[in-house]
């Protein structure tokens, strides 16, 4: 059974997140450590005792829902579980990098800080919101996105069933509205500006400065990319990859298509929440989808 570990993104933050898996195992505390360490505030108090408004901050869910993801990624390896292949859903793309051994863990959270900061700051002056619109083709959600005045579009090809889009505050609201007329369902997203739109262009020309500092090196695990929707092969310009990956639609469905077709069966899901499990169960078939955020689901996850 070929295994993949799934890394989820922003808006899968809750409040209490991370705290059992630390408790069950002395790497998932040491990821709290470094993370702390680099970000120079206390990240698993936040975690364990922050408001779930404290816990939206850009600056904080990123590297928050990134540590939570690494420490169940050491619960798992620690009873004995591997992949062969990472795939992260936007943000989870810097822990599939932490978690393939393309970055170190020290890296990966400095890179990360960076980022939050970049794309708060972008938020701060108005970056825009988004929603998941369900049970409407990409291409008919996009189609209608073209009527509305102002600035929004697909941004996130989740599922069939699910598309996230993306733009001007006024103008996704409008289009939540029009979507819900239809008798669709329309569902506002817990994120601070408009992740993966043009909106985001100040973050990514700021990030690219940053990520030109730190060392990538060649994953150790099969890596699958937002920006592809499959397999990436070409780690030459990572800096210039991750600025377009904040700008650039994530491609979610094309990736787990990817996946299957190259043999992966298991998709186990680390981190907070199960949004990408449901994911995987609504878009493949003949494959098992778990995920790990707590003592219970780690259990199940190593029956």
């Amino acid at each position: 059974m070929k295994t993949v570990f799934l890394f989820a993104g922003q808006g899968s933050q809750t409040p209490g997140m991370a705290v059992e898996l630390v408790r069950e195992s002395a790497d998932a505390a040491k990821v709290f450590d470094c993370a702390s360490e680099m970000l120079h505030f206390d990240l698993l108090d936040i975690c364990a005792n922050g408001t779930a408004e404290q816990l939206a901050a850009t600056t904080v869910a990123q590297p928050a829902i990134m540590a939570t993801s690494l420490a169940a990624l050491a619960c798992v390896k620690e009873r004995g579980i591997e992949a062969g292949a990472v795939a992260g859903h936007s943000l989870g793309e810097y822990a599939a990098m932490v978690a393939s051994g393309m970055l170190s863990m020290e890296d990966g959270f400095k890179l990360i800080a960076h980022r939050a900061a970049a794309m708060g700051k972008c938020a701060e002056n108005g970056g825009g919101s988004m929603a998941a619109i369900m049970g409407l083709p990409a291409d008919e959600i996009a189609a209608i996105c073209e009527e509305i005045p102002g600035y929004v579009l697909p941004v996130n090809y989740n599922s069939t069933a699910q598309t996230v889009i993306a733009g001007e505050a006024d103008a996704v609201a409008a289009a939540c509205e029009k979507f819900v007329s239809m008798g669709k369902k329309a569902v506002p997203l817990k994120v601070a500006a408009a992740f993966h739109s043009k909106l985001m262009q100040p973050a990514a020309d700021e990030f690219y400065e940053a990520a030109k500092q730190f060392t990538f090196n060649k994953p150790q695990l099969e890596f699958y990319s937002n920006l592809t929707g499959g397999l990436l092969e070409d780690f030459s310009d990572m800096p210039g990859y991750l600025a377009r990956h904040i700008v650039s639609p994530v491609r979610f469905t094309n990736e787990l298509a990817a996946l299957q077709a190259a043999g992966y069966t298991r998709y186990l899901e680390l981190g907070p929440g199960k949004t990408l499990t449901g994911l995987v169960k609504r878009t493949l078939s003949d494959v098992t989808a778990q995920n790990v955020e707590n003592a219970k689901t780690l259990a199940k996850a190593c029956e």
